[in-house]
């Protein structure tokens, strides 16, 4: 599940908080980046059960209605398309989802009011009140509503964010991408048949150790990196350069001389829009313009190896 461009987030995030403050050691920055990997985990599973409870309170309120003293016809026979629909039983269903959620103890229960709330944001709208009196609902209709509440509903709600705000420091930056995950997870249910498996934390074991020696490779060759920056940016004063733009550039440059067989350019491509979200407003281009200068001076020393499959080696493409 998590990115590489998520892994270069957090490792440039934590880079910050370990040179903010001198006291920090290697082992409690590796903590925390582990542990902020993981609350982005947590909140994939936290916001699928989100659904989950708003599906319920659904159901209460259709319990409800029947229990009146005089119910009405509709309250007898009400429209129960969405507490039936097929993707919110497989999600309902998945014991990879159930059992994440009873071991890391994650639940809603302290926060009705979201729950209410997401309802009543859901049903005004039209795509639901579409989906909810239109005809039969397929598996292929069930999915799409899923998808449209997961895509519409979420980001950019301020409600949604200060509650998890309270919560957690990591998980207002991780929702976009996290929403982009679940997307994905239910764009893979193929039928009412699927087994509900959620996406792994990592990939792969590949994706597990570039983060954790991008890390330690980035704080070992600080002071080393940023000579070399201060080399290239001698009509600026070092000091009043933006740290994070420092950091940014440093874990560049660590990516680019320790991974071999990831592409210069691709190393490139993704600090430089790290830089344009996490740092100042010119911060991308400066950053793309400094790293260009080191890269090349780099190469013509050599210090730039890159192989592997299909990867033309940059270092000798540039001579």
């Amino acid at each position: 599940m998590i990115s590489r461009r998520l892994i270069r987030i957090k490792i440039v995030q934590v880079l910050y908080s370990h040179f903010s403050d001198d006291n920090i050691r290697m082992e409690q920055s590796e903590k925390e980046y582990n542990f902020s990997i993981k609350k982005a985990y947590d909140l994939y599973h936290y916001l699928f059960t989100l659904l989950i409870n708003v599906v319920d309170y659904s159901r209460e309120r259709i319990e409800l209605a029947r229990q009146k003293n005089i119910p009405s016809y509709e309250d007898l026979n009400p429209n129960n398309r969405f507490i039936n629909n097929r993707v919110v039983k497989i999600i309902e269903n998945s014991s990879s989802l159930s059992d994440y959620l009873k071991h890391n103890k994650l639940s809603w229960v302290d926060y009705p009011e979201i729950i209410k709330k997401l309802y009543q944001k859901i049903s005004e709208k039209d795509y639901f009140q579409k989906y909810m009196g239109g005809s039969e609902p397929d598996f292929k209709m069930d999915k799409k509503l899923i998808l449209d509440i997961f895509s519409q509903e979420f980001e950019d709600w301020d409600f949604l964010y200060q509650i998890l705000e309270e919560q957690s420091i990591f998980w207002n930056d991780d929702i976009e991408f996290v929403l982009s995950m679940i997307i994905k997870t239910i764009e893979s249910f193929e039928d009412e048949n699927s087994d509900g498996k959620l996406m792994a934390l990592y990939k792969n074991d590949d994706d597990r150790e570039f983060g954790k020696l991008l890390l330690r490779k980035s704080i070992t060759n600080f002071s080393e990196y940023k000579n070399i920056i201060d080399k290239f940016t001698k009509n600026w004063e070092i000091e009043r350069i933006a740290l994070m733009d420092i950091l940014i550039m440093v874990a560049a440059l660590s990516e680019i001389v320790e991974f071999p067989s990831i592409p210069v350019k691709v190393t490139l491509n993704e600090y430089i829009d790290i830089a344009r979200f996490y740092s100042t407003s010119k911060s991308n281009e400066f950053v793309n313009g400094i790293l260009d200068r080191i890269v090349n001076d780099f190469k013509s020393e050599n210090k730039i190896i890159k192989t592997g499959r299909g990867l033309i080696d940059d270092s000798k493409k540039s001579k």
